[in-house]
């Protein structure tokens, strides 16, 4: 069964760079090689992308260009799930546990949390399960789930908003370190500055927290840490993916193999790596597939290469979810 598990409808900043990605994902469902950039091209294809601008990411006609290409790429279910950061009812979580100091790094996650945090959390769950009948007449399974940031200490919040809607699946993940976004490329400077096995330890000790939590259905890109390319020899890396895989087992908590780092990030690798799927397979840890597309044409992104490494580690099934309740099928 092929299935897209992660899978975003918008991220901010919204920059110039990000009106000309949304204009790119837009243009392989309106526009044809023969039209593009003529001014005839310009005047058909300028109101689509107005007409994106204007009514946002919770839109029909925006999600079903995610429709259309999860058909394209045959898949059987798509999730999507947004970052809790995204959702104003929790702005003040973050504001809790990120640095927002009146340093270089502080002022820029400040404006950073100020320009994504932009919409409701009320109003996205409604609207996607508002589409799912539409996509279910068009034989793809729509599932709805949530990305929660872990910090130690924030587990009470988190447990509110896992109960508070009517969720597939709950995905746990961990972008900061110390309040340290470590995956936003205007702080990655600060891996040069910082002796890499302490952060890994530090790193995977959160994650082993995340999963211990029992919060999540799924812990999402557990070696994500690699996104620009600083990691210290694997080997040193061993002891830590076993204590992952054995609190994975341990509590019952799925974790995923995520194309996104292959595409998006400098590492150019999927997460995670072979060797921590190896060993994740051979603790009998559930896994599913996504492509953590933030755009329609994203979706199922390298999600074939996916599974077949996914075979090469050693799996046969993968997880999928309803109603935060787990059912292994057959990878192929």
């Amino acid at each position: 069964m092929k299935v897209d598990y992660h899978v975003h409808l918008e991220e901010g900043p919204y920059s110039l760079g990000w009106l000309n990605r949304t204009a790119e994902a837009l243009r392989p469902f309106f526009c044809t090689a023969k039209q593009t950039h003529s001014r005839e091209w310009l005047d058909a294809f300028f109101p689509q992308l107005a007409e994106r601008l204007r009514n946002g990411a919770f839109s029909a006609e925006w999600l079903d260009l995610y429709r259309l290409r999860a058909k394209q790429v045959g898949l059987a279910a798509v999730g999507v799930v947004d970052h809790l950061y995204r959702f104003r009812e929790y702005k003040a979580y973050y504001e809790a546990h990120l640095h927002l100091a009146g340093d270089q790094l502080g002022g820029l996650q400040r404006r950073w949390l100020e320009q994504v945090c932009v919409t409701s959390l009320d109003d996205f769950v409604t609207f996607v399960e508002g589409q799912k009948q539409r996509w279910a007449e068009d034989g793809i399974e729509l599932k709805v789930g949530i990305e929660l940031d872990y910090f130690p200490g924030g587990e009470a919040v988190l447990a509110d908003v896992t109960g508070a809607y009517p969720w597939d699946y709950c995905i746990g993940s961990v972008h900061f370190l110390q309040g340290w976004g470590f995956d936003n490329p205007d702080t990655r400077e600060r891996f040069q500055q910082t002796d890499l096995y302490m952060l890994y330890g530090r790193y995977f000790s959160l994650v082993e927290q995340a999963v211990s939590s029992r919060l999540f259905d799924v812990v999402a890109h557990p070696d994500s840490l690699k996104a620009f390319g600083y990691r210290p020899d694997e080997a040193a890396l061993l002891s830590y993916y076993q204590r992952i895989a054995r609190a994975l087992k341990e509590t019952g908590t799925a974790t995923e193999i995520n194309t996104g780092l292959l595409y998006r990030y400098p590492v150019r690798e999927m997460c995670p790596s072979l060797r921590f799927l190896e060993i994740l397979a051979q603790h009998g840890v559930a896994v599913t597939t996504s492509s953590d597309a933030h755009f329609p044409d994203q979706v199922g992104h390298h999600l074939d290469e996916a599974r077949e490494l996914l075979k090469r580690a050693g799996f046969r099934t993968i997880a999928v979810f309803d109603r935060r309740r787990r059912e292994q099928v057959d990878l192929f």
